[in-house]
């Protein structure tokens, strides 16, 4: 007897190892079971070796409905097998948890939720909420959240630590909450909109808070575009970039004591009292020879006046703040594959967002010198002051360093060599008609985003039926019919 409770304790350790190595992968295979089971098994024969499986604080209600409500057992002449009723974790997980389905989602969600359950959820039972593996408070080692985020963990020397992080992340988020990306609440999944959020704990009658904010009125703000919600190399959890007034706290340069609980300006309104001191950008929107009919309104309606994540201050974020106008670019970051300038780091990397002198208000005379600042081989961005950022366009636009290591090189050698060796990318002479061929980036490429890697033009397949496009007879790579003509 002793030696078959030995097997049997064996078999379940061996069992448990198993189905769990398999339940780490994204696609399952069944596995084999260390001991031949009866076809017709039920869940109270699985629980006589798996009943730990059942007890906790939390235990997954599938539970209640039986083992063969997710898993599925093979018994042949040889060998018994276990497995899922489906293919992958997630597709099980969905059958059941559909409102938690990345396909009937929009917005920004949550990476794990699409790639695995398993990664913050146990199947079985858990000891915290949602069947989560480990509470979502506690240091680095006990806080399931930092398994991948490392928020509040190296705040610097000088900096501030937000204390919300010590009641636990769900203190201000739910992971499962998706939504327009452009919007704080969902991009970050909080739960609920700011600045709702930051009263429930941040009264704003308190008079040191009043007397920190200067006696404006400050309940009504966005207090995520001057504070950084989690950390900050700064005192005060305040964002990385601010505007110098702002961070000299010299208020009344802009502000006079405000009336009736509302700001009162300096100025008549918000733009001349820009101007006052950005009388360079004031020119360059009256003058431009291609006006951006943006830059007409109020600065506020783009720059947050205080600060922000990145430089520039744009409101809500560098890209959500020109995509509230321009919808057709809006509709194009649904496609599959992005620009990362674009989609990431927002539309002035490219784009004078003042008004300029070239089409489509491009940073350069050409679309070539405007891929290749980044793209060519003598690409050299410059690094900038202390906030990990390098420079180009002449210092024009900032972005983080770490950027360009992703960032693609072309070997271009006399403007050839993309594709593929010898290839053109610009201007060319047709090797049979002597006629000029206008070419640049954009005779291949979408600028912004694209449903195919590599974002070709209409969408299509880097293959070689997008190159006889124009080499039509693909034994002569002479005879060049841009656009098939």
């Amino acid at each position: 007897m002793e030696k078959m409770s030995e097997k049997a304790a064996l078999a379940k350790r061996v069992t448990l190892v198993v189905l769990l190595a398999g339940l780490a992968v994204t696609r399952l295979e069944a596995i084999k079971h260390p001991a031949m089971l009866d076809p017709n098994i039920t869940s109270d024969k699985c629980l006589e070796c798996h009943s730990d499986l059942a007890k906790g604080k939390t235990v997954h209600t599938a539970m209640s409905k039986g083992c063969l409500t997710c898993h599925e057992v093979r018994v042949s002449k040889d060998a018994t097998h276990v497995k899922l009723i489906t293919p992958t974790v997630t597709g099980l997980c969905f059958t059941c948890h559909k409102d938690k389905d990345p396909s009937n989602l929009t917005g920004r969600i949550h990476p794990p939720q699409v790639r695995d359950c398993l990664k913050c959820h146990d199947p079985h039972k858990s000891d915290n909420p949602s069947l989560l593996l480990q509470p979502t408070s506690g240091g680095p080692t006990e806080n399931l959240c930092l398994t991948c985020h490392d928020v509040g963990v190296h705040v610097a020397k000088g900096g501030s630590r937000h204390p919300a992080l010590d009641d636990g992340c769900d203190t201000c988020h739910t992971m499962h909450k998706s939504g327009d990306p452009n919007q704080d609440e969902f991009a970050y999944h909080l739960t609920k909109a700011v600045p709702q959020l930051c009263l429930d704990c941040h009264d704003p009658k308190d008079e040191k808070l009043r007397a920190a904010h200067h006696g404006q009125p400050f309940e009504s703000a966005n207090c995520i575009q001057c504070h950084d919600a989690r950390q900050s190399n700064s005192p005060h959890l305040m964002q990385a970039f601010l505007h110098s007034p702002f961070e000299s706290k010299d208020c009344d340069d802009c502000h006079q004591p405000a009336k009736d609980g509302k700001v009162v300006l300096v100025q008549k309104d918000v733009k001349s009292t820009c101007v006052m001191c950005h009388e360079e950008q004031a020119k360059q929107i009256a003058s431009a020879k291609v006006p951006h009919p943006g830059a007409q309104d109020d600065c506020t309606v783009c720059h947050n006046p205080h600060g922000g994540q990145t430089p520039g201050f744009l409101q809500p974020n560098p890209v959500a703040a020109c995509l509230a106008c321009h919808s057709e670019q809006a509709e194009e970051f649904k496609k599959k594959h992005l620009h990362k300038p674009a989609s990431d780091l927002g539309c002035a990397t490219c784009h004078e967002p003042h008004g300029g002198d070239n089409a489509h208000l491009l940073r350069t005379k050409s679309v070539n010198a405007l891929c290749l600042e980044c793209h060519g081989p003598d690409a050299s961005p410059q690094k900038v002051g202390d906030h990990d950022l390098v420079a180009i366009f002449d210092g024009k636009v900032k972005m983080p360093e770490n950027f360009f290591k992703k960032v693609p090189t072309l070997p271009l050698k006399y403007g050839l060599g993309h594709p593929v060796e010898n290839h053109p990318v610009s201007d060319v002479v047709n090797p049979r008609t002597k006629e000029l061929i206008h070419m640049d980036c954009l005779t291949c490429h979408q600028p912004h985003s694209g449903n195919e890697p590599g974002m070709l033009v209409k969408d299509q397949k880097n293959d070689m039926q997008f190159c006889s496009t124009c080499h039509v007879d693909g034994l002569d790579l002479t005879d060049v019919r841009v656009g098939g003509k």
